[in-house]
């Protein structure tokens, strides 16, 4: 079994690589279960067809004793298995504390073992401590995955998710590449490029903008199911490709940049 994190600035479009990938990899016969960490609960929103119910409300629906992984499961497209953690009440409590309590239900890795061969962790913005940073310290999340655009922001993102695999590595986990998911700038993949030979991390195939992924999105399907002959679906199968085949030994315990470094590599005056 392989277990994938992804990590990524809040927008990025974590989950829209990872419901894709997610479907890909079912359709080529994996036992996928994908599992959404974001309070917004949005992250399984294109794979599952009624309301989308979360950790965080069975438990407080069915309560501590009640509370079991298959009452949390829904069954999505192609068979993929959807667990969303959910969060408190906006404004109050910590959407961490659900990721922790899904982590329990879900059972260790021999556990998981049992029943996937692909679990997915689609996982809060570029959040890396605390509960978000769960799936690396509880040493489920082997391989790590960083999808970025080439904007600063996403950037910088990037490189602080790195410093998080880095501080994590003696768990066993590996960075296993960046993910380009393009917003259509100049000169976009050479900067994540640069940061990926500045950090010590291959760049996978690149995701182009393309507008048929957000109108997939508003009709709640994936874009490889939607529109199958699109750039972005073509891509994705290339993305899913390099991601199926056997990804840890080409994983790295990256070499994160300083502020610093970080601003004289990508900043300009």
């Amino acid at each position: 079994m392989r277990v994938l994190g992804f990590y990524g600035k809040g927008g990025i479009g974590k989950s829209t690589t990872v419901s894709n990938l997610s479907v890909l990899l079912a359709e080529r016969g994996r036992r996928v279960l994908q599992l959404g960490c974001d309070p917004k609960s949005d992250s399984c929103y294109s794979l599952v067809a009624d309301d989308v119910e979360t950790v965080m409300q069975q438990w407080q629906l069915l309560g501590e004793s009640d509370l079991t992984l298959d009452r949390c499961l829904m069954m999505g497209r192609h068979g993929v298995h959807c667990l969303e953690v959910g969060g408190p009440v906006p404004g109050t409590g910590c959407g961490g504390r659900g990721i922790t309590k899904a982590l329990e239900l879900v059972g260790d890795a021999a556990a998981l073992r049992v029943r996937y061969d692909v679990v997915l962790f689609d996982v809060l913005g570029d959040v890396v401590c605390g509960g978000f940073s769960a799936p690396m310290r509880s040493e489920y999340a082997d391989e790590v995955y960083i999808v970025t655009s080439g904007e600063f922001r996403a950037l910088f993102a990037a490189n602080n998710i790195a410093h998080a695999v880095r501080s994590h590595a003696r768990n066993g986990v590996r960075l296993g590449g960046l993910v380009p998911n393009l917003k259509g700038l100049d000169h976009e993949l050479e900067r994540i490029e640069q940061l990926g030979e500045a950090i010590g991390s291959r760049v996978l195939p690149a995701i182009p903008h393309d507008s048929a992924v957000a109108d997939a999105e508003l009709g709640r399907v994936p874009v490889v199911d939607r529109a199958p002959d699109s750039p972005a679906s073509r891509a994705l199968r290339a993305l899913c490709d390099v991601i199926d085949a056997p990804a840890l030994a080409q994983g790295t315990v990256p070499r994160p940049l300083t502020r610093a470094e970080l601003d004289e590599l990508f900043l300009r005056e």
